[in-house]
C-alpha cells in the first residue's frame, strides 16, 4: 500500500510527499476513517442494525469460527494457561470438560499452531537481520528488530486495555480502591465523554502500529536469485514475500495473548503504570481531530442505510409490551455519563447482569 519512493502524486513538494505520501499517513488516515472508525461510531449506538444483516453472518461470524476452528491461533491458549500456573488463579471455562478425543484435537490443533509461530518468528526475525524487509533504509536492522517487538507490546497493551476497562467496572469500589493506578485508570477513562474519545484514539494508535509493524515484517526477498530463506523454494519464497508471516506473529503476540491475560486478570493489567501514559496518549491523539471526519461519514452512513439507535427499538418493544399488558409505559430515564454508568454498575446496590449475559453483550 506505500508508493514507490520517488513517485510523484498531485504534484506535491518533495517534503510534503515526504511526510504525508511516502510514510504512509495517507493510507493510515484513510485505513482508520473510512474503513474502522465509522463502522465503530455507528456500531456504538446502532448495534441491532449493525448486525441485522447476512454478511454478518455469513462473512463475519461463520469466517471467525471457521479461522478459530482450524487452529491456526490455538497457540494463544498456552498463554492464559500459563499465566494460571503463574498466578495460581483458576481459568473458568463454560465449555463442559474435553472428551479424549477433543482433547487430543485440542492439543494438537495447539501445537501446530505453536509450531507454526515458532517457524514465523524465525523466517522474520532472520530477514530482518539480513535486511530482507521492506523496512525503512535508514533504519538499522537491529533497530528493526527492537522497534518490531516494542511495537507489539504497545499495541497489545491497547488491544487488552478495553477489555480489562469494562471488566473492572464490575468491581467493588472499595476493592478497586486497593489498587490506585488501576483505579486512575478508570477513573480517566469514564470521566465524561472519555471513554468514546479513548475507544476511537485507542482504534487509532493500533492502526498506526500495525501498518509500521507490516511495513517492518513484509519480507522482500528476490525470487530466483539464489537469497531465499533457508534455502526454501522459489514457490515458498514467494508465500513467505505476501506478509503473512508477519500477520500471524501480530495477531497471536500482538493482539490476542494481551486479550487473554486482560481477560483474565483485568486489575492487574491495569496496575501497570504504562496504561495510563498510553491512555492519555490516546485521548491526545482524538483531541487533535485527525480523524474527526469519521463523525460527519457516520452521520451520512446513518442517514443512507436507515440505522436506528439501539434505544429506539428498546423504547418500542417496552411499548408493545405495555400496550398487551394495557399498562403506562414510564418515560426513558435522562441519559447518564459513562462515569455515572460505571458508579451505578460497580454499586454494590444495582444488580449485576449475569456473567452470560454481559458477555453476549461484550461480544456484540
Amino acid at each position: 500500500g506505500f508508493p514507490f519512493p520517488g513517485s510523484q502524486i498531485l504534484n506535491f513538494p518533495d517534503t510534503v510527499a515526504a511526510i504525508f505520501v511516502d510514510s504512509g499517513v495517507s493510507l493510515i488516515l484513510m485505513t482508520v476513517i473510512l474503513g474502522q472508525l465509522t463502522a465503530q461510531v455507528n456500531a456504538a449506538t446502532c448495534m441491532l442494525d449493525f448486525i441485522n444483516n447476512y454478511f454478518m453472518l455469513y462473512f463475519v461470524t461463520y469466517v471467525s469460527m471457521a479461522m478459530e476452528f482450524s487452529g491456526l491461533l490455538h497457540s494463544v491458549y498456552l498463554v492464559q494457561y500459563l499465566f494460571s500456573k503463574l498466578t495460581g488463579v483458576r481459568v473458568h471455562s463454560k465449555e463442559p470438560p474435553r472428551s479424549l478425543v477433543s482433547g487430543l484435537f485440542f492439543w494438537g490443533r495447539t501445537l501446530l499452531s505453536l509450531a507454526v509461530l515458532s517457524f514465523a518468528f524465525a523466517v522474520t526475525l532472520v530477514a530482518l537481520f539480513d535486511g530482507k524487509t521492506t523496512s525503512w533504509d535508514s533504519i538499522p536492522d537491529a533497530v528493526s528488530v527492537i522497534v518490531f517487538f516494542v511495537l507489539m507490546a504497545v499495541s497489545g497493551m491497547m488491544e487488552g486495555m478495553q477489555i480489562a476497562l469494562f471488566a473492572v467496572v464490575n468491581l467493588p469500589e472499595k476493592e478497586l480502591a486497593q489498587y490506585k493506578i488501576a483505579k486512575a485508570n478508570c477513573e480517566l477513562t469514564f470521566s465524561g465523554n472519555n471513554l468514546q474519545a479513548f475507544l476511537i484514539g485507542r482504534q487509532i494508535c493500533v492502526t498506526l502500529c500495525t501498518f509500521v509493524i507490516a511495513r517492518i515484517t513484509t519480507l522482500d526477498v528476490k525470487v530466483g536469485m539464489g537469497e531465499n530463506i533457508f534455502g526454501v523454494s522459489d514457490g515458498l519464497q514467494t508465500f513467505f514475500n505476501t506478509g503473512l508471516l508477519g500477520a500471524i506473529i501480530t495477531t497471536i503476540v500482538g493482539s490476542l495473548a494481551w486479550r487473554i491475560v486482560a481477560a483474565s486478570f483485568p486489575v492487574a493489567f491495569l496496575s501497570n503504570p504504562l496504561i495510563y501514559i498510553i491512555l492519555r496518549l490516546c485521548l491526545l491523539v482524538e483531541a487533535s481531530g485527525l480523524c474527526s471526519a469519521a463523525w460527519l461519514l457516520a452521520l451520512i452512513n446513518r442517514v443512507v442505510v436507515g440505522f436506528q439507535p439501539d434505544d429506539e427499538y428498546i423504547r418500542n418493544y417496552q411499548q408493545q409490551a405495555a400496550d398487551l399488558a394495557g399498562e403506562t409505559v414510564c418515560p426513558p430515564p435522562e441519559e447518564t455519563t459513562y462515569e455515572q454508568k460505571a458508579e451505578e454498575m460497580a454499586s454494590p446496590e444495582v444488580a449485576v447482569p449475569e456473567p452470560q449475559v454481559e458477555n453476549e453483550i461484550l461480544t456484540v
